[in-house]
């Protein structure tokens, strides 16, 4: 007698293989699905899809079958864009139909981050916490009452750096944690070992993680979701319980921090507390409040992140490019003050090389799959409800059509050039597409802008020397939902004595 614990997981995998035949057998297609790699019998492209670097091998796809290629794994369908031209024609313009999200096993059920933003399905509550986002900060102008807290937090990271540069990484990390948890708080944080940025550095690494491409069998076979944690094979189940713990913790401890804070009349203006302000909440009000402060960190800190760790490590490989942008805040900004956000529109340079550092090492190059809630036919294509949609970001913003030379840090592609046209804005492709485009992007964006002006302004970045030899630091992004800067050396030094003065002026200045 066949009973649960003696059930292999040839047994699970049988039974996940039966579902997939049966469903094959009863469909009847109104058009051919986009061309992809052959699938085997039974389980179709499970061994193709890729688990490290997945850009690359969507990439290849893409020169192989065209812009739309599709797989199949168990029955489900993944369509992976590889143009701008269909990420905006099915994302955009069809986002009615594009825009929901695949319920994730691991990462979005057992581990419990289906309540924020980024899982969210799309409806009442994607909508209402996009709306407390942009209520807040959803244009540019709106940001302009969060810059002296960008300015001071930056100036700290200065600081830092000029203390202790070989440890530039904790430091890009400390101050994106520092700058995203009072605006989205209130919360300063403090010098070392604060609670709420360790913390919120764990959740973040175990978010990663959790919905890294492959990385967990029941993301491909969800039943696997309901086998007991003493199952062989199912510590993915002990992993999930431990990290659930962590997430919630990350959300509710800063939220109880400003719910204390505005009772005792001592909460400074943050977004939670202007959501809060006044206001008598349901407990589903106070979870999408609570859950829409959670989203803003996981959404802003982590991508800026490593942006900014990029742009260190391309001005220690570009050295010219570096010394361009210091001509320019030199020569406007002069060399007597840091630069702030009043000078943004004065510093075109600037303004590129942001951009570079954006399209050059993307942060997303997968993002997060898009769910279609209807069956479609696009370009000829069946794209079957419930299918998961992929835009390869990375290939589009290192497409050598419409980039060229794209593995160089080049920003004046952005630039008006002897009469020819800049090359396109990579903003409208490394921040989303559709409904689904991240709602902190101008937050994000301020972020990088600053710490690189500043950062420039005094600091001379080059390449380091051991023992005579110069290092020179791979380009080898990570694999995840957020990609990261393989760890490097660099040498860090203020410009001046001018420049190491301003370092060290009070950064509540």
């Amino acid at each position: 007698m066949l009973t649960l614990t003696n059930v292999t997981w040839l047994d699970l995998c049988l039974a996940g293989v039966a579902v997939y035949l049966v469903k094959q057998m009863l469909n009847k297609n109104p058009a051919p699905y986009p061309p992809g790699p052959r699938g085997l019998p039974l389980i179709g492209n499970i061994q193709d899809m890729p688990h490290i670097r997945p850009w690359l091998t969507f990439a290849e796809w893409g020169k192989k079958y065209g812009p739309i290629s599709h797989v199949e794994i168990l029955g489900q369908h993944i369509i992976v864009l590889n143009s701008v031209k269909s990420a905006m024609d099915m994302l955009d313009k069809k986002g009615a139909v594009y825009s929901d999200r695949p319920v994730l096993p691991m990462c979005g059920e057992l581990c419990g981050w289906k309540h924020v933003l980024a899982l969210l399905p799309y409806g009442d509550r994607f909508r209402q916490y996009r709306k407390n986002i942009h209520r807040i900060m959803g244009n540019r102008a709106a940001l302009d009452v969060y810059h002296p807290v960008e300015e001071i937090e930056t100036r700290r990271f200065l600081k830092r750096v000029f203390s202790k540069p070989g440890e530039l990484q904790d430091h890009v990390r400390h101050t994106a944690g520092a700058i995203i948890l009072r605006i989205s708080h209130g919360y300063e944080v403090k010098e070392k070992n604060d609670p709420f940025i360790d913390l919120a550095d764990r959740a973040m690494d175990q978010f990663s993680r959790s919905t890294a491409h492959g990385a967990f069998m029941v993301d491909i076979m969800p039943f696997l979701a309901k086998v007991p944690e003493w199952f062989p094979g199912a510590g993915f189940k002990r992993l999930a319980r431990e990290w659930n713990k962590t997430r919630e913790e990350m959300a509710a401890i800063p939220y109880e921090f400003v719910k204390d804070q505005m009772a005792a009349g001592i909460a400074p203006k943050s977004f939670t507390s202007k959501l809060l302000e006044g206001q008598t909440l349901s407990v589903e009000e106070d979870h999408m409040v609570k859950w829409s402060a959670a989203s803003l960190y996981l959404g802003g800190s982590d991508s800026t992140v490593s942006a900014i760790y990029s742009l260190f490590l391309a001005m220690t490989l570009f050295p010219h490019v570096q010394k361009k942008a210091q001509a320019e805040i030199d020569t406007v900004v002069g060399t007597d003050r840091l630069p702030s956000f009043t000078d943004r529109d004065s510093l075109p340079y600037i303004e590129a090389l942001v951009k570079e550092v954006l399209r050059w090492n993307v942060v997303g190059p997968t993002a997060f799959p898009h769910r279609v809630t209807e069956d479609d036919i696009h370009d000829g294509y069946y794209i079957p409800k419930g299918s998961l949609v992929i835009p390869n970001a990375w290939f589009m913003l290192n497409d050598p059509q419409a980039f060229a030379d794209p593995s160089q840090f080049n920003p004046e592609r952005f630039l008006d050039n002897d009469g020819k046209d800049p090359e396109p804005e990579p903003r409208t492709i490394c921040f989303g597409f559709g409904r689904r485009i991240c709602p902190g992007l101008h937050l994000a964006d301020a972020s990088v802008w600053i710490s690189t002006a500043m950062s420039l302004a005094v600091f001379d970045i080059s390449k380091v020397v051991e023992n005579g030899v110069e290092i020179t630091p791979e380009v080898d992004p990570t694999s995840g939902t957020v990609s990261h800067p393989k760890p490097f050396k660099c040498f860090i030094k203020p410009r001046s004595a001018k420049a190491a003065a301003l370092i060290q002026q009070d950064a509540n200045y």
